[in-house]
């Protein structure tokens, strides 16, 4: 005899994100969650996390990205090593054109900077709406407002857009190359 009272079995569903952060901005788009969210979705057939999250920066955005290395990965012998995440975040989504009924996302959280140097790179205009988010709008917790769509930031992306902010200083620091260099650099 079957059981009716036990739970349906919980999909899930490996995604990917990339915080884009350059010279002290992320950039965020409005998600038809209704939330400012970064880049990012699910992983396609025999893609790693990281080749995920760059592949959706580029489509979303038109921004051709880099991973910030925030941790050495362990590699062992002759393995292939992937990029570890920054975080892994479990988040529960409603029902969408990837899963019929309510279900979790595993997030590989990476952070990312333009691979090319020079000023902060164009998003899409149009609908949804992108927007570079800076530290100061990151940090004084107000709502994000974009025409229509207003709504606060999530805890999580507020910290990890201020996280990717620093890491990105600190990695053009790494490589010698601040900001203003790597505008004049773009423009010889």
């Amino acid at each position: 005899m079957e059981r009716t009272d036990a739970p349906e079995p919980l999909v899930r569903h490996f995604t990917a994100t990339g915080f884009l952060a350059h010279d002290g901005y992320t950039a965020l788009h409005w998600h038809r969650l209704g939330k400012w969210l970064p880049p990012g979705g699910h992983l396609d057939p025999n893609e790693d996390p990281l080749q995920a999250a760059l592949r959706e920066i580029r489509e979303e955005t038109g921004v051709a990205a880099r991973v910030i290395e925030t941790a050495t990965p362990y590699v062992r012998g002759d393995r292939a090593r992937v990029q570890p995440p920054v975080s892994i975040g479990i988040y529960r989504v409603p029902a969408d054109s990837h899963a019929p009924a309510a279900h979790e996302h595993i997030d590989f959280i990476y952070f990312v900077r333009p691979a090319e140097p020079g000023p902060r790179p164009p998003l899409p205009a149009g609908d949804p709406p992108w927007l570079w988010v800076s530290e100061a709008e990151l940090r004084a917790q107000a709502p994000l407002a974009s025409g229509d769509r207003e709504a606060p930031l999530p805890d999580d992306v507020r910290a990890l857009g201020l996280a990717a902010i620093e890491w990105e200083r600190h990695d053009r620091a790494r490589s010698g190359t601040s900001a203003p260099e790597a505008a004049a650099m773009g423009a010889a």
